[in-house]
């Protein structure tokens, strides 16, 4: 979320670099010390999946704590669900800038300094679909396709760090996509062994080092691309990592997501049974071209 409002910064590389270190860090010790004090309350495998600090609260009578606990919980999901279209409506200003979608909404408010049209478009679509959506529909949809996102950023982090078109040697490259597919392909075969229940640790032993030597055979190549100015560290085992984290929490959804995302991105991909021959004007001479 931090990187989408990168050209609203005064000064890129160390707003983005010191945002992005910083907040990921105050996330993780919070989340952290959080996880911490629920099980310093009850056992891990007695915890309600449900409503978890409440009943743990409610379970070493400090019944008064529960409804702080929803408060605060009511007014994390406000602050998430805001800050969820502020990052949306940042992307709609891009795709609209793209002429993808009509450019009206990439204009920026003169006063505010913000893409007011995106952030609406981006409401009230988002509001509607909360409205006529189950919950847990959303949330499984929701978690794929941002878990999607962020393993091609990983990938095209390292396409952009190991290949430059008409540069990369040919070798080069073909060693680099294979390394790629080993890397995805063991992430791919973990996360089945995991969702298959597998007991022993030999498939994961087998896995681990497909990935481990693929990540090494990526490190082993010349990088065609430095940043300039900052950029993420420990280049391929940082993104590798990503891509076999977000693989394993991709699989860890279930078949149900799967079959979600199959449902919604089908409508746009179905072909138009009649097809209509559709007519183009020459901005020269104003003339149909078939």
């Amino acid at each position: 979320m931090v990187a989408n409002l990168a050209e609203e910064t005064k000064k890129l590389s160390r707003d983005i670099s010191l945002g992005l270190v910083g907040s990921m860090s105050m996330i993780s010790i919070v989340y952290c010390l959080m996880a911490l004090a629920l099980t310093m309350m009850v056992k891990y495998s007695e915890v309600d999946v449900n409503a978890a600090y409440s009943v743990a609260f409610e379970g070493i009578g400090m019944n008064w704590a529960k409804y702080l606990v929803g408060i605060c919980a009511l007014e994390g999901m406000t602050t998430s669900m805001l800050v969820g279209l502020m990052g949306q409506s940042r992307y709609t200003t891009q795709i609209a800038r793209a002429h993808m979608i009509p450019p009206w909404f990439a204009l920026v408010h003169p006063k505010m300094g913000t893409p007011i049209y995106a952030t609406l478009l981006t409401t009230v679509t988002s509001c509607i679909l909360a409205l006529f959506t189950s919950l847990d529909v959303l949330s499984s949809v929701f978690s794929f396709s941002t878990l999607s996102i962020f393993m091609l950023m990983a990938v095209a982090l390292l396409v952009r760090r190991y290949y430059v078109t008409d540069v990369t040697l040919k070798y080069d490259l073909v060693k680099f996509l294979l390394c790629l597919f080993v890397v995805i392909g063991s992430s791919i075969g973990a996360t089945v062994l995991w969702s298959t229940d597998e007991k022993g640790w030999v498939g994961y032993a087998v896995t681990g080092s497909f990935w481990l030597f693929g990540t090494l055979g990526m490190a082993l190549l010349p990088n065609q691309r430095l940043p300039k100015v900052w950029g993420v560290p420990l280049v391929p085992w940082i993104p590798s990592l990503s891509i076999g984290m977000n693989i394993f929490l991709i699989g860890s959804l279930g078949k149900a997501a799967f079959y979600r995302l199959i449902q919604i991105n089908k409508s746009p991909l179905l072909k138009r049974e009649k097809k209509v021959p559709i007519k183009c004007y020459s901005w020269t001479k104003g003339s149909p071209v078939h």
